[in-house]
């Protein structure tokens, strides 16, 4: 073999091998897509539960959340993996999008709001909701609360919300005051929070979210620590490098979450919002005082605020407005 035929079998070796190594890349890339379609297409198919209705009562037509003004009810709630229904919601947030202003509005309703349950007699507070109906009961409730349909929820449970805190690497908040707080496990530790920028796993982060004894603003500044987290963990969530830990975020969800958006639409949502960022998050609060009635204490917000409230809201998700109407 010459040297010119010598070159043109090396130069062709060469090429064979880029071809190989370039298909091989290929079909990694298509495996590893294919891979995280089939975790992600299961993890949806454990969490849904459309709970029988394709719409709120409070809607004419169906909505979409990549096309129309939505809300979403999110609910911690404590022993939900276990399947105990007498469970209560510890955490109930209300959060509407908008695809014309591409902001999301976020309130937090305090836990011991004094509500009107469906179905029940008298007033109760709004954790209760869960306790005597499970999510169904709790979604009715929230609609008559603010007037407002709920198209979306999701539930979490305590040991959801650590696990996916600890498999996206924990979270980053800024502590408003130095204080203590117990870890909902067995073991109770008073865990140590400091001001100032600080770095949390899982159980810090339920912790720091489930605090308002030591607050003096109460149920305010527990709303806002509820909103730095969920802040934090969205911010992490949508980083580059979560997407190497969704085997590990699927097992999260399949256990401890349930929702009725369907994996489609949370595929065409993050694909036409995929620039979407915290800043974009306008937080709404709910003012009021605590109340001592029958020796209870209770929530009670002002009718002014309330009525505000329910008017952002709605037109947020553009509808008319409330009319300045309060629960009876």
């Amino acid at each position: 073999m010459d040297r010119k035929e010598l070159r043109k079998s090396k130069k062709k070796r060469k090429r064979n091998r880029i071809i190989l190594i370039s298909l091989s890349l290929l079909l990694v890339l298509i495996s590893f897509g294919g891979y995280l379609f089939f975790r992600t297409y299961q993890a949806a198919n454990e969490t849904y539960d459309d709970l029988g209705r394709d719409k709120s009562e409070l809607r004419q037509k169906e909505v979409s959340i990549s096309d129309d003004p939505v809300s979403i009810l999110l609910m911690g709630v404590e022993n939900y993996s276990s399947g105990d229904q007498s469970g209560r919601s510890d955490t109930l947030m209300v959060a509407t999008f908008n695809p014309k202003d591409e902001h999301l509005k976020l309130l937090s309703i305090p836990r011991d709001t004094r509500v009107v349950i469906p179905d029940r007699d008298g007033k109760d507070k709004i954790n209760h909701a869960f306790a005597f109906g499970g999510k169904e009961l709790t979604i009715q409730t929230v609609e008559r609360f603010l007037n407002i349909p709920i198209d979306y929820y999701a539930t979490v449970n305590f040991d959801g919300l650590k696990s996916i805190v600890d498999t996206v690497g924990g979270i980053t908040v800024d502590v408003p005051f130095d204080f203590k707080q117990n870890s909902d496990d067995r073991v109770a530790e008073k865990l140590q929070f400091y001001e100032g920028e600080m770095e949390l796993n899982g159980r810090y982060a339920l912790a720091y979210a489930r605090m308002r004894l030591e607050d003096p603003r109460g149920d305010i500044g527990r709303n806002e620590r509820q909103k730095q987290v969920v802040e934090a963990i969205i911010e992490e969530l949508i980083s580059a490098s979560t997407i190497m830990k969704i085997d590990n975020l699927a097992k999260d969800l399949e256990s401890n979450l349930e929702t009725n958006m369907k994996l489609r639409e949370a595929v065409a949502f993050f694909r036409r919002y995929s620039d979407f960022r915290v800043s974009n998050i306008d937080q709404i609060t709910l003012e009021g005082e605590s109340q001592y009635i029958n020796s209870l204490s209770y929530y009670i917000p002002t009718e002014e605020s309330l009525n505000e409230v329910k008017n952002e809201l709605r037109n947020h998700l553009e509808l008319e407005s409330d009319g300045n109407m309060t629960e009876e």
